[in-house]
């Protein structure tokens, strides 16, 4: 059997040797095939939440362990929410089920070629970003939860983040908020876990951008668009996004030359003042 590919692989399969079952005795137990059991523990096969929960019966598991990942199981559940949907009920809540996928993934990959990757924004572009969408509480929890993803780039998780330079001059809020953000991105440099990537203007390329998506491991997609935002674990659409981040990444400036491509702009941004 392969070694798991994500937290969530790793805690089924850990709970499954404590409570000393091959694979075959929990397939046994649990109603689930050999094979499916296999494939729950490397990824390959998205367990419903009552496979979840049965699973962790069977290896005998504390209830706040099994409460924790069968709630793992729902926020990685497709869905499809309309942009007005989700803030009606709060943008809150889209932004905290993502920063719980994004805590139970060892590999996130994002991409955005029109706006600063929602994981990399400061509090002021936030803000300038959802105008007049959201207003008291519900714009205040929404901001909260968006910067407390951030967490997530101080854990020994990778991420692999890549912007077009367009993306990094859509001036929004203002030159003093852009230039705040460069300065963030800059620093992404010193992080031994972050590789931050920008695709210069001036680089040819035969494909067309894309809509933002994020990868994580190789279980789930989320993608954004002006209108939507959806969970996707089917395993042809994660190839198929993870083919696009590769020609994506290929193209893509790293470490110094980034960093020159960021002082351009920062110094357009400077002009503005």
């Amino acid at each position: 059997m392969k070694p798991p590919t994500n937290p969530l692989s790793e805690q089924l399969r850990d709970l499954r040797l404590q409570a000393n079952l091959s694979g075959r005795e929990a397939a046994k137990l649990s109603g689930l095939s050999p094979a499916k059991i296999s494939r729950v523990e490397t990824g390959a096969f998205m367990p419903t939440p009552p496979q979840v929960d049965k699973l962790c019966r069977v290896y005998q598991a504390p209830d706040d362990v099994r409460r924790q990942l069968v709630e793992l199981i729902k926020d990685l559940r497709e869905t499809s929410h309309s942009a007005r949907v989700v803030l009606q009920r709060g943008g809150w809540q889209m932004q905290e089920r993502i920063g719980r996928i994004e805590a139970a993934s060892e590999l996130v990959r994002s991409f955005s070629s029109d706006t600063m990757i929602g994981l990399l924004q400061t509090e002021p572009y936030i803000r300038a970003l959802l105008g007049d969408a959201l207003q008291g509480e519900s714009l205040e929890r929404t901001v909260r939860a968006r910067l407390n993803r951030q967490a997530a780039l101080d854990s020994g998780r990778e991420f692999r983040l890549i912007m077009s330079e367009g993306a990094l001059r859509w001036n929004v809020g203002g030159a003093e908020v852009m230039l705040d953000q460069l300065t963030l991105l800059s620093e992404l440099r010193h992080r031994h876990n972050v590789h931050f990537g920008v695709i210069p203007w001036t680089t040819q390329t035969g494909m067309p951008g894309a809509h933002a998506f994020h990868l994580y491991d190789t279980r789930a997609v989320i993608v954004g668009t002006i209108n939507a935002t959806a969970i996707m674990t089917n395993n042809r659409d994660v190839s198929e996004y993870e083919s696009w981040f590769g020609r994506f990444e290929a193209i893509a400036s790293f470490g110094d030359e980034a960093q020159a491509v960021l002082e351009r702009i920062a110094e357009d941004y400077r002009s503005l003042i």
